[in-house]
């Protein structure tokens, strides 16, 4: 591709990304879906106006690694350490189910494979698809229903926080599986290392990052250096421990994610992801899928990834709920306020997609994942809470009457 041809594609991109992207906000879908519909359009599904070539895919590497960076940067340490233990257990049954039950659907449908073989690791992959959770359609319907500080918001809010670490280990554990000179203590040992070379290095680089932003407050140097970081540490990651280019992206925002001037840095990185390298991304996914090559087969394991990813997360979330001690109620809002899924499940399925782990068919599923998760996760959580508000009016407005004092009863 020659640098017209870029310009003209990249024009094409951001143009198509923005329109769709506005036209699914409208429609109370998330934003990312209409990305995602520019690029099927735009792609070869439709009208073939852009190809996915070497350097789209290298400016959709970048996109996820800042991504995950800003993703980082919005972690929240003081929630994670609010909401505990229960919400620790919560998210590693809400990742365990799914994984156990997507790496069984997938060899259901396609034939059952012994550990270690090729069909056990794509198995395994689309297990590890579904144990993503994107909480930002959660927290904004909890918000409107006034209910996102109480006891069942702090817990969705925290478990989907931790979810997401646990998820990016798991990612980084699969991965590291793929390689045929690794055996499964190579790949936790290089992970471990990987993880205490971030604590030593993350360390002495958040106190070089506070100094600098007390001396320096709200000025440019510091999201540029950031960026640096967000690159070095996933260049390093990848380059010599074996770990995923995005875990290192992710880390480096966690380092960053108490700083003062965190919010600062992320609104900085928002701005070039919101304006070329974030549409790049998601046009990508739909650059790399064509519908016109699906088959039936495809379109019924679609259907079952939706509704296992969903229900997965609803049995092990809801599950470990319950048995923490919650209600049955409120185990099922929190178990639904975790169905949603998002840009990590993209994320994570573009990583598989490279490493060859992932066939670009099967993108499809995870879209209709995103789309259907995204709408009705908020109407089933209005749905709970307002069995809930219909219930204590009755009780305030009814009173079961007592019976008058000396009355025969």
């Amino acid at each position: 591709m020659d640098t017209l041809e870029l310009i003209r594609s990249l024009a094409i991109i951001i143009i198509f990304a923005k329109f769709f992207g506005l036209i699914a906000r409208k429609l109370h879908a998330p934003q990312v879906a209409g990305e995602i519909a520019a690029g099927l359009i735009i792609g070869p599904s439709l009208l073939n106006w852009v190809q996915d070539t070497d350097i789209i895919k290298a400016l959709a590497e970048i996109g996820v690694i800042m991504l995950m960076f800003s993703a980082g940067l919005g972690t929240n340490l003081r929630q994670l350490r609010k909401t505990g233990a229960k919400a620790t257990v919560i998210a590693c049954c809400g990742v365990f189910i799914p994984l156990v039950l997507g790496t069984v659907l997938y060899m259901g449908f396609y034939g059952w494979a012994s550990v270690g073989t090729e069909q056990f690791y794509r198995a395994l992959f689309i297990g590890t698809i579904m144990t993503a959770t994107s909480v930002s359609i959660t927290v904004q319907a909890l918000r409107e229903l006034g209910k996102l500080t109480g006891l069942v918001g702090t817990t969705i809010v925290g478990a989907a926080i931790i979810d997401d670490v646990i998820g990016i280990l798991v990612l980084t554990f699969v991965i590291g599986l793929k390689d045929p000179s690794s055996n499964i203590g190579l790949v936790a040992l290089r992970t471990a290392l990987f993880f205490a070379f971030s604590v030593g290095v993350g360390y002495l680089c958040y106190k070089l990052f506070k100094a600098l932003d007390k001396r320096y407050p709200h000025t440019r140097r510091i999201p540029i250096a950031g960026l640096a970081l967000c690159f070095g540490l996933s260049y390093i990651a990848d380059k010599y421990f074996g770990v995923a280019d995005i875990t290192g992206a992710y880390v480096a925002g966690v380092i960053l994610c108490s700083l003062d001037d965190s919010d600062y840095i992320a609104r900085k990185m928002d701005i070039n992801s919101y304006m070329l390298f974030g549409p790049v991304f998601f046009c990508s996914i739909g650059l790399q899928t064509n519908v016109r090559t699906l088959d039936m087969s495809i379109l019924w394991f679609s259907i079952a990834f939706v509704i296992v990813a969903m229900v997965g997360k609803i049995i092990g979330c809801g599950g470990a709920a319950k048995l923490l001690g919650f209600t049955g109620e409120d185990s099922m809002k929190i178990g639904a306020g975790m169905m949603t899924r998002g840009e990590v499940a993209l994320i994570v399925s573009q990583k598989g997609l490279q490493v060859g782990m992932l066939d670009s068919k099967y993108f499809t599923s995870v879209i209709l994942l995103i789309i259907i998760s995204s709408i009705l996760t908020p109407i089933v959580l209005k749905s709970l809470y307002a069995k809930r508000d219909e219930a204590d009016y009755t009780d305030f407005h009814h009173p079961v009457k007592a019976p008058l004092r000396g009355a025969k009863s």
